[in-house]
């Protein structure tokens, strides 16, 4: 075995392209919002399939500023949004942050994904949304999640943070709801360093998200002349004499936009795409069909005829009857040089941020189950088959000392 060897969590490829562009960007001294963003947004459209893209600051705003778009269509700062109990925090953060009160639903430990025979239960008056996440990029059974949602008038954002590539029944992840919300953080397939992006085909939507990332604003064009060259705007002065469009408000927004900068690194991270989701995808799968000889102990998630999973990373979950605890794996693996990171938490009982919302812990018992005995570990485009030998190799070695 290579005890040198070593399988970083994740990685960072910025191509060329984008370094050319971050200092043409540089000279040219127009660094916020504009035109590469606006390039950058027509390009993951088109490569997610949905009308329309607006880009923001981070993943987290882009689950929020989804959410916020509600208030335009009658939804109130009393109202819910139904989201899984495991999550990276920022789901549960982001409902928060958007006026909301995020109301949580266990998960299926064998999908990591939100449980659809517990979300009726958890709907009530004030519900307005359902927000599931395709974890580790993992489908969600958005069928039933639909259907639910038709019932009951719901809308369905879908947080698709680490989802990049993943299909389900044909489809592609971010085209199964109203809006889909994407992290653009360094870890992920596209990448803008930090930074996210919603996807929709309701351009009504649109509107409302360019409005909500810079204040509210009643500058909401999609590509706005002013931010892009300082140009002419002949809607300016639309509400009167006097009156800049720009220091005209609508509603509570946020401050979000995505800068020239991040937009050039993600314009060279969408050139490269389809190589990454490749050689992630091939990682993914090899680790996965070499994984099963320790299903004894040890489960990952499976991938269905009927979806693609995104490949973001490979979780793994101690099994009730393994006679070792996961921090032994763990502190092992890391001996041997393999980076972990542990699979999240029930936001609402084990996150002590969410303790005013009044769960206990015990509800959640799935969720609870995968926060003591989850981890994942890295599949990116930098390893390779040595790597993932190697990683078999030192899960072996654990198994065989300590069973």
């Amino acid at each position: 075995m290579n005890s040198r060897l070593k399988i970083p969590f994740g990685t960072l490829s910025i191509t060329q392209r984008s370094k050319n562009l971050v200092q043409e960007v540089l000279e040219s001294g127009r660094v916020s919002c504009g035109k590469y963003v606006g390039e950058f947004e027509e390009k993951f459209a088109s490569l997610t399939g949905t009308k329309e893209a607006v880009a923001v600051s981070s993943g987290t705003d882009a689950d929020a500023l989804a959410l916020a778009v509600l208030y335009d269509f009658g939804a109130k700062r009393v109202d819910e949004v139904i989201v899984p109990a495991l999550s990276f925090v920022a789901t549960g953060n982001s409902v928060l942050q958007a006026g909301f009160r995020p109301v949580f639903v266990d998960i299926r430990k064998d999908t990591l994904n939100i449980d659809p025979e517990k979300i009726e239960e958890a709907i009530t008056g004030k519900t307005k949304a359902i927000m599931p996440v395709h974890l580790m990029g993992k489908p969600a059974d958005m069928d039933a999640i639909n259907k639910i949602a038709k019932k009951y008038s719901l809308y369905v954002i879908e947080d698709a943070a680490e989802a990049h590539g993943a299909k389900y029944k044909g489809k592609n992840v971010g085209t199964l709801g109203h809006m889909a919300a994407y992290s653009l953080y360094l870890a992920h397939i596209i990448t803008s360093i930090e930074g996210g992006i919603v996807t929709t085909d309701d351009s009504n939507f649109a509107e409302i998200l360019r409005s909500l990332r810079s204040h509210g604003r009643a500058c909401k064009c999609k590509k706005c002349v002013l931010n892009i060259s300082s140009s002419y705007c002949p809607k300016r002065f639309q509400y009167g004499e006097g009156i800049d469009v720009r220091f005209v408000f609508e509603r509570i927004g946020f401050s979000c936009k995505m800068n020239e900068i991040e937009a050039a690194v993600g314009l060279g991270s969408l050139e490269i795409y389809e190589e990454i989701l490749k050689k992630r995808k091939n990682n993914f799968d090899n680790m996965s069909k070499k994984f099963k000889r320790f299903n004894q102990y040890l489960a990952s998630i499976e991938e269905e005829t009927y979806e693609k999973i995104g490949p973001h990373a490979f979780p793994i979950i101690l099994k009730e009857n393994a006679k070792f605890t996961r921090d032994q794996f763990v502190d092992f693996l890391e001996r041997n040089g393999i980076e972990t990171r542990s699979l999240f938490s029930s936001m609402p009982t084990q996150c002590a941020g969410f303790e005013f919302l009044g769960y206990k812990l015990g509800e959640f018992p799935n969720a609870e189950y995968i926060e003591k005995n989850g981890l994942h570990i890295g599949v990116h485009q930098d390893i390779n088959e040595e790597h993932i030998n190697y990683f078999i190799e030192v899960v072996e070695d654990f198994l065989d000392r300590i069973t």
